[in-house]
């Protein structure tokens, strides 16, 4: 929980350090100062080592004109950059699927980071939430954010058509319909920070069941990458 990173914390990265690991990315609730425990939270990943978090989502209300509320969120932004330029800390946005997220577009999270260093400020490309909202222009999406790639997420879904109209459902890497191509592309860019891969496809079930869709989906990727 926030408000007990600076107990909590600590621990988890000593634990994994016995195990020869680190935290590649912090996911994390923040997305701007004015939170209570956002500076403390901060704080406490830079001195523990951690370079790189993942923010919090912004939502758009759809009631109102969406250009005057993307500058309302750059601002809250910058005054948070400036606090990871202070701390060497990278925030990096996820973009994800969803009628009211900011950053389901891909575009709009462009037009609020094209003007930070992407040391400061960086993108999460998520080729299963950018295939889901982009379609065929998956390709155009990632190569605008190439230059401001800060980790890649990677995982699958399929369409389904339900009495109530067409949904998403996850599965595992390379039975849906993101595209291997996107690892050849990936491999282009000359990307050098992390790949996270995410089982979403498992609800209630164990940590043993987790661990066989982990490895399956890392293999997965694997063959992928090195086609």
């Amino acid at each position: 929980l926030p408000e007990r990173v600076e107990e909590d914390l600590p621990k988890l990265v000593e634990a994994l350090r016995q195990h020869d690991l680190e935290v590649g990315v912090m996911a994390s609730s923040v997305h701007h100062l004015g939170q209570p425990d956002t500076e403390k939270v901060l704080r406490t990943a830079s001195r523990l080592g951690i370079k790189r978090y993942r923010m919090k989502y912004f939502r758009y209300d759809l009631s109102r004109p969406v250009l005057p509320q993307i500058e309302q969120i750059r601002a809250q932004v910058t005054d948070l950059v400036a606090m990871h330029r202070e701390l060497g800390l990278q925030g990096v946005y996820q973009n994800h699927a969803g009628a009211n997220v900011f950053g389901c577009a891909i575009w709009d999270i462009y037009q609020l980071i094209k003007d930070f260093a992407v040391e400061d400020l960086a993108i999460a490309f998520d080729i299963r939430h950018a295939t889901v909202e982009g379609g065929l222009a998956w390709p155009v999406h990632f190569n605008l954010m190439r230059p401001h790639l800060g980790s890649i997420f990677v995982k699958d879904f399929v369409w389904q058509r339900q009495p109530s109209g067409w949904n998403v459902k996850n599965v595992p890497l390379g039975e849906g319909q993101v595209d291997p191509a996107f690892a050849t592309q990936l491999k282009q860019s000359a990307f050098q920070g992390p790949v996270s891969i995410h089982v979403e496809y498992l609800h209630g079930a164990g940590v043993a069941a987790n661990v066989t869709a982990l490895k399956r989906d890392l293999a997965t990727a694997r063959k992928w990458l090195d086609g």
